[in-house]
């Protein structure tokens, strides 16, 4: 999948929101069962040497996998985005990758690989007449965790045609359950005069995260748990 990226995909010309440093830009390996998170790390590492070696994209590990305390966070990792990073890892010994480089790729810019818990990304649409992009930001704020919020909680206001969300990733969902999450999100959009309305899962949720009538899942339009929740997909593989 990295090579495949790395040949199709010309970071000098991709344009998008979503912040990233190379073509194949992030690749976690997630603990599901009989396996752990240290376990996952060691695979992490071997797979970063083998993108290196195969395909010439330099790598930095995180999370788990991190070799430097600097870059446990996928957000430090990827500052300044590929841009960035390319202008830096020139010039800055401190940013160079960990495996490869030291410059990135000059269109393929480099891969994060780790190791972490299983990551649930979600996203509530906002609803009313004050329901711009700033009630999704300020609501954003207050439950991220870098901003005082709830532990594990990643949050960013954005609009997404032409209508607000908040839209974040829960890295610990048995710290921060979904249904506090969403409690959140309802209790502070009633605070700004706006309306939480329906949800939306990116991605799978793992079996330990579906409860069937939780009242965020019951506000996810036409979700299948055959279809979102993973135990359930790999009893029923593709073909």
């Amino acid at each position: 999948g990295a090579g495949s990226a790395a040949q199709l995909i010309d970071l000098t010309r991709q344009k998008g929101v979503h912040p990233r440093i190379g073509s194949a830009d992030v690749i976690p390996f997630v603990p599901i069962s009989g396996i752990t998170l240290a376990e996952c790390a060691v695979l992490a590492r071997q797979a970063g040497i083998e993108i290196w070696r195969r395909f010439n994209v330099p790598v930095y590990f995180y999370e788990a996998a991190a070799a430097r305390p600097d870059r446990i966070n996928l957000e430090d990792v990827r500052r300044g985005q590929f841009e960035g990073l390319r202008d830096a890892a020139h010039r800055d010994t401190a940013r160079r990758p960990d495996v490869g480089g030291p410059q990135v790729h000059p269109t393929a810019g480099a891969s994060a690989v780790g190791a972490r818990k299983f990551l649930i990304a979600y996203n509530i649409y906002i609803e009313g007449s004050d329901a711009d992009i700033s009630a999704a930001r300020a609501i954003a704020r207050a439950i991220r965790a870098s901003g005082g919020g709830m532990h594990g909680v990643k949050a960013i206001g954005v609009a997404v045609n032409g209508r607000a969300q908040v839209s974040m990733n829960i890295t610990d969902f048995h710290v921060t359950p979904m249904p506090q999450v969403y409690a959140a999100v309802q209790q502070l959009s009633r605070n700004h005069g706006v309306a939480a309305s329906e949800g939306e899962l990116i991605g799978l949720i793992p079996e330990e995260a579906y409860e069937p009538d939780a009242e965020w899942i019951r506000h996810i339009p036409g979700f299948d748990p055959e279809v979102k929740v993973l135990e359930h997909k790999l009893r029923q593989p593709l073909e």
